[in-house]
């Protein structure tokens, strides 16, 4: 029996029929199937600003495949206007208000499926996460990707304009060179075009089969993303008439598959912290490790920004996630028996993808022949990180840095001495209090690290934080250290001038303080007053788990 019959057919059915004939049902709709219609549109960012045309174009093909849809709003916030500001802090805490309405509305309404579209970087993991709780037939259509500006017969996108500030304060460009680059930077809607961590996550969740094939990468203000919407709408239907569930498609197998495409394609560090809260809400027992045991095998094949050359509309063009799919499986790096909402195995749906990438691109090269022999997301431990934090090190020759701590506590504070090159060629950056609990809301660290490769210090400078990263932040940067510095991990113990190891080849970030020192300076630690007591900066920091477990907000 279909769940929204306990409205449609219900005790009360009269008052119940009557609220729903206000919305269009008529005398031969009370039987059908509802779908619900989470729709992200948004003009604050021009992530979301393309989704309500996919969210008129998706209902009609509901209505065309025999169900009754019902549109409903969730929130965006955007990323890259609140980068840098107090803003910023709510940037995570949105994935768990989008995952909390979700499941709200389509609980509440008793809706037998649900449709999720979304487009900035929280959109994904919010509609995912609630996806897996009520594990209802489901199917996320991603916005698109925005198409690159151009500038002097150069690719430019969001992160451009975040180097340029680097570039002017080191004197490398002018004031003129940097207003150029803001102007066309962004020239329409969709998401950043690099592998951020939208176009990450939207890779992943396709290769974990809550996505059509191919939908992951496509533009966004292309005809083929409308009609992508649509054919969603209509597989959506038939998983309700089939009963193809979630939880039916998010085993442990098919997020090893996410891992590794993450990996293949140069991803965002914070599919890690994504992915294992949609892990943790399917029920599915998957760790930090898994990264670290997965990167060591899966190569690098994908040369996209933001330490390479294209951007994903140039990835579409060469076969997109199913071509990247293929070389994995012919390798034996992913499962290929994992399905998608479509009840197909990953094995049919790359059956008729040619074995080698299309020749004339060098966008996706040979497993035999990649960027980087190994997955570019490092899984570091130490005596800074003891329950473990994440490297970026795409970009980078020589991933391996000792040197003084320079500590701030905060990106404000960090930022300032970058911008006023105070920070020197050898310095190993700490960024503490920013974490889950102590900023609250994990924000991220794209200017600092985008002034620090702006100034031509990305390899030369290592950057750790208790926070997070952007998708668009490349060098040697270590994020996610947990325990954070407000729950008295030892990034808070650490001094001006402290020598830091970080050494991607040994897995290590180490403090190079004996214990005694440390056990001292620990008696001397004092925790931090919470900067928020009320609201829901407040509510978070005294719900969120660490990040080495999700950064979730409903652990048990």
């Amino acid at each position: 029996m279909l769940r929204s019959s306990a409205i449609t057919q219900g005790i009360q059915r009269s008052p119940n029929r009557a609220m729903l004939r206000a919305v269009g049902f008529g005398d031969k709709d009370f039987n059908k199937p509802i779908i619900g219609i989470a729709n992200g549109y948004s003009t604050i960012t021009p992530c979301n600003m393309g989704l309500m045309h996919l969210a008129r174009r998706s209902e009609e093909a509901v209505k065309t495949a025999g169900a009754m849809p019902q549109i409903f709003g969730t929130i965006t916030v955007s990323d890259g206007i609140s980068m840098g500001t107090e803003g910023m802090k709510y940037s995570l805490v949105s994935r768990e208000v989008i995952a909390d309405s979700i499941e709200t509305a389509c609980n509440a309404q008793s809706m037998d499926g649900v449709l999720a579209i979304g487009g900035c970087d929280k959109n994904m993991p919010g509609a995912m996460i609630s996806i897996a709780r009520m594990n209802i037939p489901s199917i996320f259509v991603y916005g698109g990707t925005i198409k690159p500006g151009k500038l002097e017969g150069r690719d430019l996108t969001v992160v451009s304009a975040f180097e340029a500030v680097g570039q002017l304060t080191s004197g490398k460009i002018t004031e003129e060179k940097l207003n150029a680059v803001e102007k066309n930077a962004i020239p329409g809607a969709g998401s950043c075009g690099g592998m951020f961590t939208a176009n990450t996550m939207s890779a992943a969740i396709e290769t974990m089969g809550l996505s059509l094939p191919y939908s992951s990468t496509m533009a966004a203000e292309d005809e083929e993303k409308a009609e992508s919407a649509e054919l969603s709408a209509i597989a959506l239907v038939e998983a309700v008439k089939n009963d193809i569930k979630p939880l039916d498609l998010l085993t442990k197998e098919a997020f090893e598959n996410a891992i590794s495409v993450v990996m293949a394609v140069g991803g965002s560090t914070n599919s890690v912290l994504h992915l294992l809260a949609i892990a943790k809400t399917a029920g599915i027992e998957l760790c930090i490790d898994d990264f670290e045991r997965i990167r060591q095998n899966v190569p690098v094949i994908c040369d996209l920004k933001p330490s390479g050359k294209y951007v994903t509309v140039d990835l579409h063009k060469a076969g997109g996630i199913p071509q990247v799919m293929k070389l994995l499986l012919d390798a034996g790096l992913i499962h290929g028996d994992c399905r998608n909402i479509q009840g197909k195995t990953i094995k049919e749906i790359v059956k008729d993808v040619p074995s080698s990438p299309p020749p004339n691109q060098d966008v996706i090269r040979t497993i035999s022949n990649p960027i980087y022999k190994k997955g570019h997301l490092a899984i570091l431990k130490g005596n800074l990180a003891v329950e473990g934090s994440v490297a970026k090190i795409s970009g980078v020759k020589t991933p391996v840095l000792t040197g003084p701590a320079r500590v701030f506590e905060s990106e404000e504070d960090c930022l300032s001495a970058i911008l006023k090159n105070k920070v020197q060629a050898g310095d190993v950056v700490v960024v503490r209090y920013e974490g889950p609990v102590g900023g609250p809301g994990m924000r991220e660290m794209l200017s600092p690290t985008s002034a620090i490769v702006g100034q031509g210090l990305g390899e030369k400078v290592a950057l750790i934080t208790d926070g997070r990263f952007s998708g668009g932040s490349y060098g040697l940067v270590v994020g996610h250290v947990a325990p954070e510095a407000a729950v008295g991990g030892n990034i808070a113990l650490v001094e001006e001038g402290d020598s830091i190891t970080v050494d991607a080849h040994k897995k290590l970030i180490q403090l190079n303080v004996k214990e005694a020192e440390l056990e001292d300076r620990r008696k001397r630690w004092q925790k931090p007053t919470p900067k928020y007591t009320t609201g829901i900066l407040g509510k978070y920091s005294r719900l969120v788990s660490s990040s080495s477990k999700g950064a979730v907000t409903d652990q048990a």
